[in-house]
């Protein structure tokens, strides 16, 4: 078993992100927590590349729709469809839409429990739904509601890896070995001896 000290996230800043001029805010608030970028690169992502990177889970369609239908019936409204599938395909196809409109900056954070401190970081899905103090919550106002209702990907500024596993599929689609820096920082002597 690896140290949890190197564990390894994927982080990508959407869009929006970029277009607000948040990437240098990001970035600061998982430099701040310790963790270190280790991958770092801009680039536009075809529709292709994005439908890759949300289904390697097989079952992200209909879990994607499921949860989009229990957060609605939650919150008193009513999706086109109830079924899970065909909710988890409006999804996808906003998603590749948000994501293929402009540049994003896709990163990899190394540190101790990486996936789940970036998740802490960067609050819920939903940016209505997000806690203050996380990066949604700080910097977002749109809601499942209003993106249904505008017919578009909801904007949340980050993708972040939702575990471990995601995190280990999704790295490799996103960054080459090559492109991965291994290095120390004179910090990690602080944190973790």
């Amino acid at each position: 078993m690896t140290h949890p000290k190197y564990e390894k996230t994927l982080v990508v800043l959407k869009p929006d992100a970029v277009q607000r001029s948040l990437i240098g805010e990001i970035i600061k608030r998982f430099e701040r927590v310790g963790l270190k970028l280790v991958g770092i690169k801009m680039f536009v992502p075809d529709s292709v590349f994005i439908e890759k990177h949300y289904t390697f889970d097989p079952e992200w369609k209909r879990k994607a729709g499921e949860k989009r239908i229990k957060d609605f019936l939650e919150k008193g409204k009513e999706l086109s469809s109830n079924d899970p599938i065909e909710v988890g395909d409006q999804i996808l196809t906003s998603l590749k839409g948000y994501l293929a409109s402009g540049p994003v900056v896709a990163m990899i954070w190394q540190g101790a429990h990486a996936v789940e401190v970036v998740r802490k970081l960067v609050g819920s899905t939903e940016p209505r739904s997000s806690d203050v103090g996380t990066i949604r919550g700080d910097y977002v106002i749109d809601s499942y509601v209003m993106s249904a209702d505008d017919n578009r990907a909801i904007r949340n500024l980050v993708h972040a890896s939702g575990n471990l596993e995601e995190a280990i599929q999704e790295i490799p689609h996103w960054f080459s070995k090559e492109e991965i820096i291994d290095y120390r920082l004179a910090q990690e002597a602080i944190i973790y001896e």
